[in-house]
């Protein structure tokens, strides 16, 4: 295995530990408190989500980087070359990050909605425990497995369309705004060694 995706797997490791966390503490503390409909919307939510998600990771593992070069100078076609090149990390956090979280807050879901029910047979609520865990879970291997086969077919235009959406991003934003900042600490770098050159070479002239 190479360093850098060593690298990688360990800052994958790190981050799904602290996001499923995290996320557990949020999804334990606020949604047994929810309403049946606010349940309902937050599992279907998370299921659309982890399905998006897998969608883009399937996509991006699919598709083939000459494919994007088609579309150099259309919207994204920057932030799209990114993703093909970064084909490993990009199908690891979509489908494996993300589809945990996702995992992880549906299932809470799942267990906002049987409370709710209040169901106080001890048999009775195990069991509805176990359907509304099994349905959620085949809901998603199914949405999963419809959009897999669209997501091979149209690997192009699901990556651009990603790639267009994440031009609006706040991460890319302030990526962009980092490299203008080094770009400007360059140019006035490189100013100022053009005038330190400038004023050696007037005190070579004079002492000539």
């Amino acid at each position: 295995m190479k360093k850098n995706n060593l690298h990688w797997a360990f800052k994958t490791f790190v981050l799904s530990i602290f996001l499923s966390i995290a996320f557990s503490v949020v999804s334990q503390s606020l949604l047994p408190n929810l309403s049946i409909f606010l349940s309902l919307f937050i599992i279907a939510f998370f299921i659309v989500f982890s399905v998006a998600f897998d969608m883009i990771s399937v996509a991006v593992t699919s598709i083939k980087i000459e494919q994007i070069y088609k579309h150099k100078g259309e919207k994204g076609y920057q932030t799209a070359v990114k993703l093909c090149e970064n084909t490993e990390k990009v199908s690891s956090f979509c489908g494996d990050v993300v589809g945990d979280i996702c995992g992880i807050l549906s299932g809470a879901g799942g267990v906002s909605l049987v409370l709710n029910m209040h169901i106080y047979d001890e048999t009775l609520y195990f069991l509805a425990t176990c359907l509304v865990s099994s349905i959620i879970a085949g809901l998603t291997i199914f949405g999963k497995a419809v959009m897999k086969n669209y997501s091979v077919e149209k690997c192009e235009k699901v990556v651009m369309k990603t790639a267009g959406i994440m031009e609006f991003s706040p991460l890319v934003w302030l990526e962009n705004v980092k490299k203008r900042k080094a770009l400007k600490q360059s140019k006035q770098k490189s100013n100022g060694k053009d005038d330190t050159k400038t004023k050696n070479s007037q005190k070579n002239v004079k002492n000539d």
